[in-house]
């Protein structure tokens, strides 16, 4: 398949280097951004979901209005809403995009900001209501008869949509994980597995866990999506030393004690309790630079936040890199830098035409030699 590109959508333009402008909801800067990723050869952005932020099915619907290509994907917690009502709101969403909606199903890493919204289950019974969500998800978009649901976490009779999504069979449903848990439930029920950036040998044998897991339950491997922070230079050399300036930027707002759009830093040193980004401060551990391009350094300043590790390089430095992870079996790359606007613009027009010619050079490389090799075996 061809490779895709996702980048981020933004409620306001503070990240881990700049206290944000306006207020929590800068509705122009989100239209600004966006058209920024449509107009630079992006395929979609991700709404992200915090327990205090905008909600983010909100500010898709607000952009759907402003674009017409870029698909809009929304984070989404499971605890937040019952899933059939979720199934309604996310059907209208496609219909009000013209069909562009996708759904990224959060489980939930950090238990202070779930009990911020009154869950309080244990890390292994979120999976399994994640589980029972996508399933109900799923039978909602496609039943034209009225279902019952009796599982754990869910249990209700006769319902029945009388709005399904605008796209056949349904939207795409992606998930992350990178605990036992997480592996078991992605590889059974998401479209697209998505990974944190580490390197290249870590992100292989997480590649090969979710394929076993999806073999076991009778599927094939999802679509693995693999996230970076790109920060390009005119040389390499000189995106060295815009990585360490972003590095004193992160340090200096966590000095100012500065929120961000999904909450505060999280400050290095302290213990995150999600499998991933404990994943990424052992890579961190082991070594700040990796591979051809992977700096972890900004995933130890944050504490192994979230989407944290960097590729720093030239275009084309980066695009090789990404074109390492291609050779894995990543087929989405999640990208976003420090400076949410002109880097979506500058990876777009200087890293994302280089990813997809090579991948297009190897596929039409690859149709060429396919006959051949077809005859000369027969």
């Amino acid at each position: 398949m061809p490779v895709e590109f996702l980048g981020i959508a933004a409620n306001h333009d503070g990240t881990e280097t700049r206290a944000r402008s306006a207020g929590a909801l800068d509705l122009p800067y989100a239209v600004k951004l966006a058209r920024a990723h449509e107009d630079n050869g992006w395929d979609r952005v991700l709404f992200a979901y915090h327990s205090g932020s905008p909600d983010p099915a909100q500010v898709a619907a607000h952009v759907a209005a402003h674009t017409e290509r870029l698909n809009l994907v929304v984070a989404h917690r499971p605890n937040t809403a019952y899933p059939t009502l979720t199934a309604k709101t996310f059907a209208t969403l496609d219909h009000i995009s013209n069909g562009r909606f996708e759904v990224h199903v959060i489980t939930g890493g950090s238990a202070a900001d779930q009990s911020a919204e009154g869950d309080h289950l244990d890390k292994d019974a979120r999976y399994a209501r994640t589980r029972e969500f996508i399933r109900i998800l799923k039978q909602a978009w496609t039943s034209d008869e009225p279902f019952d649901f009796d599982g754990e976490h869910y249990r209700f009779e006769n319902f029945l949509a009388d709005i399904k999504p605008l796209q056949t069979p349904r939207p795409r449903i992606s998930f992350g994980g990178s605990s036992p848990a997480a592996y078991a439930v992605g590889a059974q029920e998401a479209d697209v597995f998505a990974l944190w950036g580490e390197p290249l040998a870590g992100t292989a044998e997480q590649i090969e866990t979710i394929r076993a897991a999806a073999a076991a339950a009778g599927r094939a491997l999802p679509t693995i999506q693999v996230a970076f922070r790109p920060i390009l230079g005119a040389t390499d050399e000189l995106a060295w030393e815009k990585a360490e300036r972003t590095l004193g930027d992160i340090h200096a707002l966590q000095a100012e004690g500065a929120s961000v759009s999904r909450g505060r830093l999280r400050r290095s040193g302290s213990q995150p309790e999600n499998a991933g980004s404990q994943r990424l401060l052992a890579a961190a551990e082991a070594g700040e630079r990796h591979d051809r391009a992977l700096w972890t350094a900004t995933s130890a300043a944050t504490g192994g936040g979230g989407n944290s590790t960097a590729l720093v390089g030239t275009p084309e430095t980066v695009a090789a890199a990404l074109l390492d992870y291609y050779d894995l079996g990543v087929r989405i790359f999640s990208a976003r830098g420090y400076h949410l606007y002109d880097d979506a613009v500058d990876v777009g027009r200087h890293v994302i035409p280089l990813v997809r010619e090579e991948v297009a050079r190897r596929e039409a490389a690859t149709a060429a030699t396919t006959p051949a090799d077809h005859e000369a075996v027969a």
